[in-house]
């Protein structure tokens, strides 16, 4: 293959290059630039004065690409339009403009690439050399078709060979095969997002049921993308039959854990049992309010800020106490001694006005005082109110009763006893 035919396209740039044409053609690409970055400039201000309200996902996606694809996208529109119009007219000295489209369309290619990964996967390190995998691969294919040499780096790709099992594969089939299959999944991951974004926004529907709907649809179009870029590369589905049921065993042995809780996840997000918001008590150290349900692990957030990582199958194989199961009122009991001497009947009336003043105390189920033992050194009194806010703690209205309790005792000349003990010296005579 010859030198000229094999860097065409620069060499008819480079041949172009001393005609009176490229110089028109070079000023009115620069016009078409400014007047297509000012076009995308007033777009991109329009959507963000009407991208104050409340938009769809679908629309939000489509305006968030529009802004990173609108300056090269209407570019490379102009610039077709202009070597259309050339052709028409018999002017052939066109290379700058055919330069100027691969740019223009490996440039959004890339954009629009990017933004649909930034949509589906969270911003990380990973992300950030994936992005840079992208942009690689689509300027390195930009290169090879301009200078020719795409049809000769496939035919040395497609010489590497190597043989796996009775399948012969060579390196252009694996480098194809493996851009089909992200490129398949990654549009299925995105569509995910975009259901799962709009679910989310359903507030008539329950939260857990959201939550499963979404990871559903999420896996089912992450399998069907994996199974039909498989069948578009070639491979045969039903060789895979071998791995699932490998995969069957490794699961049943080695990841039988992380299946339970995968299971278990799926478990809790139906039946209800738990959902996010629910205020839950796994022992007396371990209490918080669930802020989040995954297919492993639920996290519970407690007043202090420590999140608790609690695999999905401890909450389904045992015991554990949902205080805002049906109900989000929760009983808050404080207990204190009088004197034997004291008016219990005044005391009671006090610690019952006490409470039913608090804030966060319900009137219905009114504060209740109880009697619950003759102690040695006085009479024990429990003072029960309902909250209806526990996730908001309940050591607070424990803690405010009480000094006001302790302020109206002394007010009142009731007092607190406390252990006293008589000792008796006996003389040695």
């Amino acid at each position: 293959m010859s030198e000229k035919k094999i860097f065409a396209l620069l060499n008819r740039f480079w041949a172009d290059f001393n005609t009176t044409e490229f110089y028109y053609l070079l000023a009115a690409l620069v016009a078409i630039l400014c007047v297509s970055w000012w076009v995308a400039f007033h777009l991109r201000r329009q959507r963000d004065v009407q991208g104050n309200g409340e938009r769809s996902a679908l629309a939000a996606f489509g305006a968030g690409s529009l802004k990173r694809i609108a300056f090269p996208l209407i570019a490379l529109g102009l610039v077709i339009l202009l070597h259309r119009v050339l052709l028409d007219l018999n002017v052939r000295h066109l290379s700058v403009l055919d330069v100027a489209s691969l740019l223009l369309a490996s440039w959004a290619l890339v954009r629009i690439l990017v933004y649909v990964l930034r949509s589906v996967f969270p911003h990380g390190g990973f992300l950030k050399s994936f992005e840079r995998v992208v942009s690689f691969v689509i300027w390195g294919g930009m290169i090879l078709e301009m200078t020719g040499l795409s049809d000769s780096a496939i035919e040395w790709l497609e010489q590497i060979r190597f043989t796996v099992g009775r399948q012969k594969i060579d390196l252009w089939m694996l480098l194809h095969g493996s851009v089909t299959v992200c490129a398949t999944v990654l549009i299925a991951l995105w569509g995910g997002s975009l259901i799962e974004r709009r679910l989310m926004a359903i507030d008539e529907m329950d939260g857990n049921l959201r939550e499963v709907l979404a990871r559903l649809t999420k896996a089912l179009l992450s399998v069907v993308a994996l199974l039909l870029s498989l069948t578009l590369v070639g491979i045969d589905v039903t060789a895979l039959s071998v791995f699932s049921g490998a995969l069957a065993v490794g699961l049943g042995f080695g990841l039988q854990k992380i299946a339970s809780n995968y299971v278990s996840g799926f478990i809790i997000l139906l039946d209800r049992s738990i959902r996010l918001g629910n205020l839950v008590a796994l022992d007396d150290k371990t209490t918080g309010t669930v802020t989040s349900i995954t297919t492993r692990y639920t996290v519970l957030r407690a007043l202090n800020g420590t999140e608790f990582i609690i695999p999905n199958e401890y909450l389904v194989s045992n015991t554990v106490r949902n205080l805002s199961f049906s109900d989000s009122q929760v009983r808050v009991a404080t207990s204190v001694s009088v004197a034997y001497d004291t008016d219990i009947d005044q005391a009671m009336k006090i610690m019952t006005d006490i409470a039913t003043k608090h804030p966060r105390v319900l009137k219905d189920p009114a504060p209740g005082v109880m009697l619950t033992e003759f102690g040695d050194n006085g009479i024990n009194l429990e003072l029960g109110v309902w909250i209806p806010d526990p996730e908001m703690g309940t050591g607070g209205v424990r803690s405010e009763i009480n000094l006001e309790i302790l302020r109206a005792f002394r007010a009142n000349g009731i007092s607190i006893p406390f252990p006293q003990r008589e000792v008796r010296m006996l003389s040695a005579s």
